[in-house]
């Protein structure tokens, strides 16, 4: 019985620094501290062909009050590259972020990209999302480039 006590207060003190914890976190966020806000969070592409433009800019404005530092923009899978402004984003100013998605991938796709800043949501998710075609493929299933709509003199060429 008195280890059932004994256990049932340990419990209770940690549940309760956990929330002191989580208290303190909220109370610690710099009143100036910068802030990221995008155009839109997520774009979807549609369908696109196969080996097509998967290429997509984030745009974002620091509305914060100091300069906002991206430390990093990781994709969810190596076909998700993103790119970002590596110095300081000065507060009412605005910048991108680029993302380029793999389109040699056929099938529907939905993927992430994580950005960590010092702004005072410290980690922003943007998601890309859309149907890239299957290619073309000749008899023995090898893939055909898909020709674009040439004018009759390229083609005689």
């Amino acid at each position: 019985m008195r280890k059932s006590i004994y256990t049932l207060f340990a419990m209770v003190a940690i549940s309760f620094s956990a929330v002191a914890q989580e208290a303190q976190k909220a109370e610690a966020v710099d009143p100036n501290a910068p802030e990221i806000v995008f155009e839109k969070e997520v774009h979807d592409f549609g369908t696109i062909p196969y080996g097509g433009n998967g290429t997509y800019d984030f745009k974002f404005s620091n509305s914060g009050k100091s300069p906002l530092i991206i430390t990093n923009a990781r994709g969810s899978c190596g076909c998700t590259v993103p790119k970002w402004p590596k110095e300081p984003v000065a507060k009412g100013q605005s910048g991108s972020i680029n993302v380029q998605y793999d389109t040699k991938r056929p099938g529907p796709f939905t993927k992430t990209v994580t950005i960590s800043s010092n702004a005072k949501t410290a980690n922003k998710v943007l998601t890309i999302k859309g149907n890239v075609e299957a290619a073309e493929t000749t008899e023995d299933q090898t893939p055909v480039k898909k020709e674009s709509a040439a004018s009759p003199m390229e083609k005689s060429r």
